[in-house]
């Protein structure tokens, strides 16, 4: 899990490295273009000067030879996702696929190990950090000392939740017109979380995640 992820940012910096070249020579191209094959096709056939070509030629090998990489441990990580416990549970959530889950159950570990949301939250970092000055409380930015693979996956996650569930549409909603863009998605992974939280804790799997009714045994 922690190599797939060096792997998929050390992709990231070679294609923001492949933005640049072309930026120089005044091509503009949007860096999601580079995702596929056919991007990267597009990239080689590009007007350059022949030592930028050589660049792009080394790089877009590179890139490919990660895309190999992140595939085949994507596919592992499914493999063995389906043997955790809870995965069925985690995954009717939607907004949370395979990879995705695989990923946060490995960082929660036992959900009996979390007496609360909270203390799950506390454990993912997606708290205000909290100082004392003058005997006068202040809330600042998340801290950042929980898994950040996890705190990643669990924002990658809501960004899709709040497409499908009212509920955590309306509370995104909510709270970005009080406090802004900046806020509203760290809060917003904080309520997804203590669905996952219970999900986990009582076993319970959705039937129909955005009228938030779940299967009955």
């Amino acid at each position: 899990m922690p190599t797939r992820d060096k792997l998929v940012k050390l992709r990231t910096a070679l294609k923001n490295k492949i933005h640049n070249i072309l930026n120089a020579h005044g091509i503009q191209i949007k860096k999601e273009s580079l995702t596929s094959e056919k991007g990267l096709k597009a990239v080689l056939a590009m007007p350059v000067n022949p030592v930028a070509q050589v660049e792009l030629d080394v790089i877009i090998s590179q890139i490919r030879g990660l895309n190999k990489g992140i595939a085949q441990l994507g596919d592992e990580l499914e493999k063995r996702g389906k043997d955790l416990e809870g995965y069925d549970n985690i995954t009717s959530i939607k907004g949370i696929g395979p990879k995705s889950g695989t990923i946060l159950l490995s960082v929660i570990g036992d959900i009996n190990d979390f007496e609360s949301e909270k203390k799950l939250a506390a454990y993912f970092s997606i708290v205000p950090r909290v100082s004392n000055s003058n005997k006068t409380m202040h809330s600042g930015r998340i801290t950042k000392r929980g898994s950040k693979i996890g705190r990643t996956t669990l924002v990658q996650c809501t960004l899709i939740a709040i497409r499908y569930s009212p509920y955590l549409n309306l509370f995104y909603q909510r709270i970005k017109a009080r406090k802004g863009s900046g806020k509203v998605i760290i809060a917003t992974a904080k309520k997804l979380l203590g669905i996952i939280y219970n999900v986990l804790k009582y076993k319970l799997i959705f039937e129909n995640f955005p009228k938030y009714l779940f299967k009955t045994t």
